[in-house]
């Protein structure tokens, strides 16, 4: 088979690989039909890792995506060959204290698809995991769904721990695909006043027509300036979903006092600071988010009801064979791009 794997600094290749063995009776073997360009991907293709977590060469990253059930385990009962799924990445140990505590997403012993030093990443025809991270899709399903939904599940498990009730004024600070993602899953639970933030013209025009009370570039205008100007008690919660400290300044000035702040994005960087007086003086709920949480499902069904939608943030389509152009448009930002997948 056919695989892509990091082999240094912005560098990328496709290689011969044998396809990998159904190695117990829980095992799927999967053929893998599209996968989504992730941010996390891209920090790995232009520094090499993310935080502690550093890729040793040649590896293979890539999490979001689905394929089609190639042959099954002998103990395997959720799916059958010809099943068509979406993957949920993160395989927890289901005995440790955090998957005892129901937080499986923070599990002591996880083993995360594309992440260094644990499992090898989905770009390849074809792939194993274990039955339990094989989610079937439904019939009115498009396959980009199964690989959407790994974004979007991040984007409902935010709102869920903002506590959403529909009726905050809410900040989204980067409108790549998980700004997308929370924007359409607090649209879903009625949210209607939410200003958004974005570099990228191209993507501001599609937070506007999706349905943003108000769009600003940062590199043209002063965000929290312009906004507190329309909403002079500011924003009730603002999700930080770009990875960047001027956005993190820019969130506590949007704040207003006993407000959240939502951090989702990944910084290149190593350390976060933040304005110490105003976040005390606001008394601002600082929480982080680490990927989704018994969201994958919910996701899915919400993808099959209409009342998200995938599709919209799919901008760029590459085969397999074009990878490294994909990486590189995605890393560089050009086009205008949201969310580039790769078709095998």
């Amino acid at each position: 088979m056919k695989k892509s794997v990091l082999t240094g600094i912005n560098k990328i290749a496709i290689i011969d690989a044998p396809v990998p063995e159904i190695r117990n009776g829980r095992d799927v073997l999967i053929r893998m039909v599209v996968v989504g360009v992730c941010g996390s991907d891209i920090h790995y293709y232009k520094t090499g890792r993310i935080g502690s977590q550093v890729v040793e060469y040649p590896f293979t990253v890539g999490h979001e995506g689905a394929g089609i059930v190639e042959a099954v385990g002998k103990n395997v009962t959720l799916v059958k060959p010809g099943d068509r799924i979406a993957i949920e990445p993160a395989v927890s140990c289901g005995e440790c204290d955090q998957c005892k505590a129901g937080r499986p997403h923070t599990c002591r012993n996880q083993l995360f698809l594309g992440c260094p030093g644990q499992i090898e990443g989905n770009l390849a025809e074809y792939i194993v995991m274990p039955e339990k991270q094989c989610l079937k899709l439904k019939s009115n399903q498009s396959i980009d769904d199964g690989a959407t939904s790994e974004p979007l599940a991040i984007g409902l498990y935010a709102v869920k721990q903002a506590a959403l009730s529909g009726r905050e004024t809410l900040g989204i600070l980067g409108f790549g695909p998980i700004g997308m993602s929370v924007f359409q899953m607090a649209q879903a639970r009625g949210s209607e006043k939410i200003f958004v933030s974005e570099k990228i013209d191209e993507r501001g025009t599609m937070a506007v027509e999706q349905g943003a009370r108000w769009v600003g570039n940062p590199l043209k205008k002063d965000i929290a300036e312009s906004i507190s100007e329309k909403e002079p008690m500011l924003l009730d919660v603002v999700f930080e979903c770009c990875g960047q400290q001027d956005a993190m300044d820019t969130a506590l000035e949007m704040l207003k006092p006993g407000g959240k702040l939502m951090v989702i994005g990944i910084p290149e960087f190593d350390r976060w600071s933040f304005m110490a007086d105003v976040a005390r003086r606001k008394e601002i709920s600082i929480i982080h988010i680490r990927r989704q949480n018994h969201c994958a499902e919910e996701t899915l069904d919400l993808l099959s009801e209409g009342k998200i939608d995938g599709n919209a943030m799919v901008t760029h389509r590459f085969r397999f064979d074009d990878v490294a152009k994909a990486f590189d448009l995605v890393a560089n930002y050009r086009e205008g791009v949201m969310k580039a997948m790769i078709d095998f």
